[in-house]
């Protein structure tokens, strides 16, 4: 269904980079100074500085540009789980990117073969760390298992949403695509050629890339006009060719991703507020032509996955293929229903209290690269990436804005927020775990992450953007799926605009 989407995305991804080729070519025909200095830039003779032409950032393969703005985060429905932990807020979104659908079983097969190649021989272990866990479909009353068989790997399915990956492999699946996109990109301009033969820690990775811990195999390297240099350089961030990191949306992002409030917008106004990613208080279309069918995939009602054989109300009994249904006014497709979503969130029941109004997230972790002594960036590990540690405390003493590397339990699980004075006891100990009397009246600890929407088992109260459940990132269900989101940089919209 609409294979179209996914064909041909590698002219969609250099778009950006061929414009700025052709600005290149109508720079070259005048000299760039520096307003600071006056100093002639990309000149060798006077040390080189480089200024690298660049009009917006390219689009990667599978996303849509999502358009930040303000919005009311938080309940659209009436609050039935009695649970106020989603009271709302008004906050603003910066401008970034998400995926069309969510990720489906033959994008994950492809990640898995991808590691069988370069890890099965003496790293079986990563690939084995990346298997779905197929065994979520099994039920103690009910006949499951051809879905536990064929769900993932049958041909008949690859175009419907893995489930069954947790939180943890959601993120490698993230690290993974970024790597293996911002390869295809330096081997369309030509600075590499292709290397089917990586095995193990010789594989490309874009942060050991940048570092200079990768060298690949070149095929055209940058010219480096430094004139103390060797003539040659690898591409630099400063270059605008590769591009940031896939990741998991943030709750916010996704939650107004969801809504595409865009559609609703008239100069300054949102003029109707949604309960869904559509308009109206109803999970029916008034499209003519499908009048009266269910726009999502979800449980009417006990019992009821599919509808009646004759007349199917929403036509899948399971999850259906990732391009169902109507897509949202962003053009994001099965926001609501089919399956629910990881994002990157550690669950508090209290964070929409606490968040900030910018961007807001919760589950910072700062860290920053290894380095030795000296200040040399530490060796590859033995999957060829980049070592990087939490930052410390003596590291930031200087710093207003943070001083240690763990913010989960920011105002909320740390000791400015306890109402027990022995809770104290334990200086470097997860105080949230006490707070929360984990394993005993609650889940809620920092491996509680959020995820978000719907899905083909859920009714229609948790199709609402606003609605959020938690589990712990290394479970997995046969209804959690994910789909991946980049940062915008640059101008929040398109400059073409």
């Amino acid at each position: 269904m609409n294979s179209h989407k996914i064909m041909n995305w590698n002219v969609k991804i250099l778009s950006g980079l061929v414009l700025g080729v052709m600005v290149l070519g109508l720079a070259s025909c005048h000299k760039e100074y520096s307003k600071s200095t006056g100093w002639e830039f990309n000149n060798p003779e006077n040390g080189g500085f480089e200024v690298a032409d660049f009009v917006e950032q390219a689009t990667g393969p599978g996303l849509v540009l999502i358009e930040g703005g303000t919005f009311m985060m938080g309940n659209t429905e009436d609050n039935v789980m009695y649970k106020w932990d989603n009271i709302p807020r008004r906050v603003t979104v910066s401008s970034f990117y998400m995926d069309e659908t969510e990720v489906s079983n033959l994008d994950y097969l492809e990640y898995l073969y991808w590691t069988l190649r370069v890890f099965g021989v003496n790293y079986p272990e990563v690939y084995r760390k990346a298997l779905p866990d197929t065994l979520v479909w099994r039920e103690k009353l009910a006949f499951n298992e051809p879905l536990v068989e064929l769900y993932f790997r049958h041909p008949a399915y690859r175009n419907y949403p893995v489930v069954g990956v947790n939180w943890n492999q959601a993120n490698s699946y993230c690290v993974w695509r970024t790597d293996r996109v911002n390869e295809m990109i330096l081997v369309e301009q030509g600075i590499l050629d292709w290397d089917p033969d990586q095995l193990e820690e010789n594989n490309f990775n874009t942060d050991a890339y940048l570092a200079g811990q990768y060298e690949g195999k070149v095929r055209n390297p940058l010219e480096d006009l430094n004139p103390s240099g060797s003539g040659e350089r690898k591409v630099r961030m400063e270059d605008g060719i590769l591009l940031p990191r896939y990741r998991l949306p943030t709750e916010a992002e996704w939650e107004f991703a969801a809504l595409g409030l865009v559609g609703n917008t008239q100069f300054e106004r949102i003029i109707e507020r949604r309960n869904y990613p559509w308009n109206g208080n109803f999970t029916r279309t008034t499209d003519d032509k499908f009048y009266g069918n269910f726009v999502a995939n979800f449980m009417r009602g006990r019992g009821d996955y599919m509808g009646v054989a004759g007349n199917l109300n929403d036509g899948s009994d399971i999850p259906s293929p990732v391009y169902s249904y109507w897509p949202n006014d962003y053009g994001l497709y099965n926001m609501a229903g089919n399956v629910a979503e990881w994002v990157m969130d550690v669950y508090r029941p209290l964070t929409f209290e606490d968040d900030n109004d910018f961007r807001p997230f919760r589950g910072n972790v700062f860290k920053t690269q290894q380095k030795d002594n000296d200040g040399y960036m530490v060796d590859k590990d033995s999957l060829g990436r980049i070592i990087w540690r939490n930052v410390n405390t003596e590291e930031n003493i200087n710093r207003r804005n943070y001083r240690k590397a763990d913010n989960i339990n920011y105002v909320d699980g740390d000791y400015a927020s306890t109402v027990a004075k022995d809770w104290l006891n334990e200086p470097e100990g997860n105080t949230s775990k006490q707070m929360y009397d984990y394993a005993n009246t609650s889940m809620i600890n920092d491996s509680a992450r959020v995820y978000k929407g719907g899905s083909w088992k859920d009714r229609a109260y948790w199709l609402s953007p606003g609605a959020r459940r938690f589990l712990d990132e290394k479970q997995s269900t046969d209804n959690i799926g994910f789909r991946c989101a980049m940062v915008r940089v640059g101008s929040p919209v398109p400059m073409g605009n």
